[in-house]
């Protein structure tokens, strides 16, 4: 007996279960007591634990009479009894970790009492499901339970007004699918003004098919895409414009620095070229971005030094080997700029403006745990990248499915023969089949088939959750046919029909293996739920892509010299092993690859955290607090400027001039200060020279405007400048990922290579933030009346790939058309019989 249990648990799951049973039996010993308790009585339990809680009793006191709490409602109010198991699965879910629990477990249920538990705590929980679908049924399902007990229950999604969802975040408990906490998260952090977020802080996290979010869909990064605010004429008619200055007198050059500055006399030209009255009036701050980075493209990039023009393209030369840099492109506009200088065609704008990893966004809970069927296979990556732990939890009834060895064929077509007649007989005995596919193609080949041999069935590949369900549901029926991607219908129940346990229950059907055994394991779990019995058997062919990939031919040529038929099949447990064991290879290079991507990305969570807590420290901020922001940009900017003028050890090597240029383009008017003013100082006394006239200047500016005015003319400088500067290195950042593995070439570690360049740009980019912000605090004209506004328009959530769906526009008619003609839409229809009705 001890080694049956080591071999299902292991010996450390063994201990973790013995420890859940301790407390699972104090909750079972306080059923007598709960149940004597009136339904006020229950309900009463709630505001008794909170006010525990806030007297300073911890969550861990309460555990084992909220548990019994929840579950004498349940009996009541869902007629449901959780079982011994559902407890244990409850509490290692409070632990947060993950609850290995079998199909049909009810592992719904058993989320209900960690849930209700946290809730008290009034920080908001989060029930994560793979699907609106399961997110509708479980909040209403499960929601009456909580409302019993005095709980708010919200629904997050997709298509919610901002009020909407922060009504649904308000609730002391939220279900919504990953896809839409993950986009939420990400529109906080591009918000103007607090009241326009939604969320609160992340607290706990229940995530239902946690496997499917956290290993799955790892990969899948969730982008806010959108047009940015800048026009392709407009960097034209800069570049015109740069195209008439003159370099003595109309600008400045420090070689140096590469920086460029327009002269009193460039800024009076522009002015008079533009037909405007002040260069740095606000609303002119998108025409002084494109005329500098246009100035910058004309003096400081140099072609065949700086980059090359390749095949109608502007090519980066790397600085340092000379080489060219194909698909990367510089930041902020500088390579539309340099496009427009060549004569090119000017590309698109950066589209991302924020984006994360479901590994990234999720590790931001406080706590986090999840439950599935089938999580032990991936218990290192749980346990490396989210520090949760995965306890199978015992089924409450034995687990008497029939798992048969794999069929083998030489060839698909055999295999797909062979499969079809197997569902045909069991089809005509009345026993279910779930046929279970890899792919959507693979489940429409048989469904052709299975019409041919005249079986009725139903074809569920994902594409409809909602009729996925329903499907799922009824798949368990006297003589139902099911043909499923692997991933379909997870986190529905197939319930078995009358009559159907005598014919053996339902019979699982793999028509390929899947590179993950989890995925498998998922597929065979369907049948043999609650103690049913059922059967599951995999038929493969040596065509299969796993098998091809892992020593198909050895076996191959086996079945050759056995002088075996098309339609002959071996059934051995030993070649089951032989593809399991190709599965563990692949799961271990898909393991590898994920925790590099994480890596990768890890690199850009720093900065991510480091702008987002900047934005949100703007947006909260009063005028002091910005005004301690704004001072330490202004000294970080001289200090930056005096120090790098003057690094030489010889005080005659120092460039002065370069100095007074940048003071006088960007922090004070030309009076102000002067060569001769910081000549035969030392750096420190130069920085506390400039910081002297800029801060007296600073005070005249501030007198203009009231408190109030002042501290919406700053926090307007301050969002949209670092909300551009973000969005331009985000882009910068994903060229660099894409090219960084070419770097191996030159025994150079990509990742390393990748943080110190990474870390670098950073740096460059706040370094940039701080002198935009600082040159438009001392230069712009103070307005009374000025608005905050997004640098982005027209934004959509893609995850994966996949945009959020946008509503069809109604064909618009401009001219005449003839009914007859060909509609305009290019349907291929005449007018009148489409958009002409």
């Amino acid at each position: 007996m001890a080694q049956i249990l080591k071999k299902i648990f292991g010996d450390g799951n063994k201990r973790q279960v013995k420890q859940l049973e301790k407390r699972a039996n104090q909750i079972e010993a306080l059923e007598q007591e709960f149940e004597l308790l009136s339904d006020n009585d229950l309900k009463n339990k709630t505001s008794e634990f909170k006010a525990r809680y806030e007297n300073g009793e911890t969550l861990e006191d309460m555990l084992v009479e909220a548990y019994a709490t929840v579950r004498e409602a349940s009996k009541r109010v869902l007629k449901m009894r959780p079982y011994y198991v559902q407890l244990l699965g409850a509490i290692a879910l409070h632990e947060g970790n993950i609850a290995e629990m079998k199909t049909g477990e009810g592992k719904t249920l058993a989320s209900t009492m960690p849930v209700y538990l946290n809730a008290i705590a009034g920080e908001g929980v989060h029930v994560i499901t793979v699907n609106d679908y399961l997110a509708d049924r479980d909040s209403t399902e499960m929601g009456k339970l909580y409302e019993f007990l005095g709980m708010t229950v919200g629904l997050n999604q997709n298509g919610l007004s901002k009020e909407e969802k922060r009504e649904a975040y308000a609730c002391d408990i939220t279900y919504g699918t990953n896809n839409e906490f993950g986009f939420d998260y990400l529109r906080d952090n591009m918000v103007l003004y607090k009241e326009q977020m939604v969320q609160r802080k992340l607290n706990f996290a229940v995530i239902d098919e946690v496997d499917s979010i956290l290993i799955d869909e790892a990969r899948t990064p969730l982008i806010i895409s959108g047009t940015a605010e800048k026009s392709t004429a407009l960097y034209q008619q800069a570049n015109s414009f740069v195209a008439t200055l003159n370099r003595e007198t109309d600008y400045t050059y420090d070689v140096k620095s590469k920086g460029v500055q327009l002269t009193e006399e460039g800024i009076n030209k522009a002015e008079a070229y533009f037909n405007i009255d002040n260069l740095f009036d606000l609303k002119q701050v998108s025409l002084t971005h494109h005329v500098n980075q246009a100035l910058k493209a004309h003096a400081a990039m140099h072609r065949d030094t700086d980059y090359v023009v390749e095949e109608g393209e502007v090519v980066i030369v790397d600085q340092f080997t000379g080489r060219l840099m194909k698909g990367r492109r510089y930041s902020d506009g500088l390579h539309q700029a340099i496009e427009a200088k060549e004569g090119l065609q000017i590309q698109n704008e950066s589209m991302t403006l924020a984006s994360i990893t479901f590994q990234n966004y999720f590790r931001m809970y406080k706590k986090l745990s999840g439950m599935t069927g089938t999580a032990k296979t991936e218990e290192e990556e749980f346990r490396n990248i989210y520090n949760m732990d995965v306890i199978v939890i015992p089924t409450n009834q034995p687990i008497v499915r029939e798992d048969r060895p794999d069929m083998i064929y030489k060839t698909a077509q055999a295999k797909f023969k062979a499969v079809v007649e197997n569902i045909k007989q069991r089809h005509e005995l009345g026993q279910p089949v779930l046929v279970g596919t890899v792919a959507v193609e693979t489940s429409e080949l048989i469904s052709k088939l299975l019409k041919k041999a005249k079986v009725q069935h139903d074809v569920l590949n994902a594409k409809n959750h909602y009729r996925e369900a329903e499907i799922i549901e009824h798949a368990g029926q006297t003589g139902a046919v099911t043909i499923a991607t692997n991933m379909a219908g997870r986190g529905t129940d197939i319930k078995l029909g009358e009559g159907v346990i005598e014919l053996g229950g339902l019979a699982v059907i793999g028509t390929e293996r899947h590179e993950s055994r989890r995925i498998d394991n998922q597929l065979r779990g369907r049948a043999g739920r609650q103690g049913d019995p059922g059967m599951s058997q995999f038929f493969l062919s040596m065509e299969d892509e796993l098998m091809r990939r892992f020593g198909s031919e050895n076996m191959a040529n086996m079945m050759e010299r056995l002088g075996m038929g098309e339609d002959e099949a071996i059934e051995s447990k030993m070649i089951s092993r032989a593809v399991e064991s190709a599965q563990k290879r692949v799961e271990g290079n898909n393991f590898d690859a994920r925790k590099t991507i994480l890596s990768y990305d890890d690199v850009l969570r720093e900065q991510r955290e480091i702008i987002y807590n900047q934005r949100f420290e703007v947006i909260e901020s009063d005028l002091e607090n910005l005004n301690k922001i704004i001072d330490r940009m202004i000294n970080s900017v001289i200090e930056r400027q005096v120090n790098f003028h003057t690094q030489e050890d010889e005080e005659e090597n120092w460039d002065l001039q370069a100095i007074v240029d940048f003071a006088h383009g960007n922090l004070v008017n030309t009076e102000d200060i002067a060569v001769s003013d910081i000549k035969g100082k030392d750096p420190s006394e130069m920085i506390e020279l400039l910081l002297a006239k800029v801060k007296k200047r600073y005070d005249e500016k501030t007198e203009e405007l009231s408190p109030e005015q002042m501290k919406e003319f700053q926090k307007v400088i301050l969002l949209r400048t670092v909300d551009s500067k973000w969005m331009g290195h985000i882009d910068q950042m994903d060229q660099l990922r894409q090219g960084i593995h070419l770097r191996a070439y030159a025994q150079d570690d990509p990742l390393r290579e990748y943080q110190l360049e990474g870390f670098s740009m950073f740096e460059n980019m706040i370094a940039s933030i701080e002198e935009e912000v600082v040159k438009y605090v001392m230069k712009a004209q103070i307005q009374e009346n000025v608005k905050r506004e997004e640098v982005a328009r027209n934004t959509k959530a893609v995850a994966g790939g996949q945009a959020e769906q946008q509503k069809r526009k109604p064909y618009v008619r401009k001219v005449n058309i003839g009914r007859n003609d060909p509609c305009p839409c290019g349907s291929g229809k005449k007018y009148k019989h489409c958009h002409g009705i």
